[in-house]
């Protein structure tokens, strides 16, 4: 997201705001007056989901969200730029919060050996899938965050055990999963105040649905259906991705993997939507 202040008189904000394909915005029922909120959108397309619903919308409309009752999630579907103004102040907290959340996607990702795109390209992927399978608007937020902080938890596992080339012994493997509870905790904390409609993400997307995943050995349904999602592509990037200690397999041989562990290790209604999309990553 890029986002510039062009006015501001007597409480009320005027923002351009630029979302790139399939960057994505959100907004939380007001918990107290609701401000005046509208958007006119002059370029690309937008999905809007209000609760459970969608809409499509094109250049030239104006969408008024006074009151705001439910969960709204705004992905663009194409680059996007709209005009958004609001009776509450929100440049500054916007502003913050983009920064903070690009600085903790960056540590991540060179925490952990990445290149800074690995979280984004996560969080891309994942929400197209979601949007596939029709997630309302609070669980595609919920996707969103926790996809691109997934590993946030991997900031606390120590350097070498971390980036150890070789196998992990069984000792340091338990140290390892504890990420997922890290992560969970680091996003519910009160220093991350906009991190906690992901936390679920994180604690979860390493369970499995025939159950052999971790922390809670969770089983089919049980499973978040966003951690679930994360978990097909987390493992899809993974597999296709140079790391220190293998090379990577072509995309043909990591779709098939996936294939093969449908119903095993992942969802099947995930596996479906991503087998549907996979070959549409490469233009994102």
């Amino acid at each position: 997201m890029t986002i510039t202040l062009l006015g501001s008189h007597d409480g009320v904000e005027v923002i351009w705001h630029r979302l790139k394909q399939f960057g994505l915005m959100g907004f939380n029922p007001a918990s107290a007056a609701p401000p005046f909120e509208v958007m006119t959108l002059t370029r690309g397309i937008l999905r809007v989901a209000y609760e459970n619903e969608v809409q499509i919308v094109e250049p030239g409309a104006t969408i008024l969200m006074t009151p705001v009752r439910g969960d709204v999630c705004i992905i663009a579907l194409e680059d996007a730029e709209f005009v958004y103004a609001t009776s509450k102040p929100m440049f500054k907290t916007y502003k913050d919060g983009v920064e903070h959340f690009h600085g903790l996607a960056t540590e991540i990702a060179q925490k952990d050996g990445y290149t800074a795109s690995h979280c984004e390209r996560i969080r891309k992927y994942s929400v197209l899938i979601g949007c596939h399978l029709g997630l309302s608007a609070r669980e595609l937020l919920s996707l969103s965050c926790g996809a691109l902080f997934h590993d946030i938890g991997k900031i606390q596992i120590p350097d070498e055990i971390l980036r150890k080339p070789g196998r992990l012994t069984p000792e340091e493997f338990d140290i390892m999963k504890m990420h997922t509870i890290y992560g969970r905790d680091m996003m519910t904390s009160p220093s991350n105040p906009f991190l906690h409609i992901g936390s679920t993400v994180a604690e979860q997307h390493h369970e499995r649905y025939d159950g052999s995943g971790y922390p809670y050995g969770l089983r089919g349904e049980e499973i978040y259906l966003p951690a679930a999602i994360v978990a097909v592509v987390d493992s899809y990037d993974a597999m296709t991705s140079q790391r220190p200690y293998q090379r990577p397999k072509s995309k043909k041989e990591a779709i098939e993997e996936i294939k093969t562990l449908r119903g095993k290790l992942y969802d099947p209604r995930v596996v479906d939507a991503f087998l549907k999309v996979v070959n549409t990553f490469d233009d994102l």
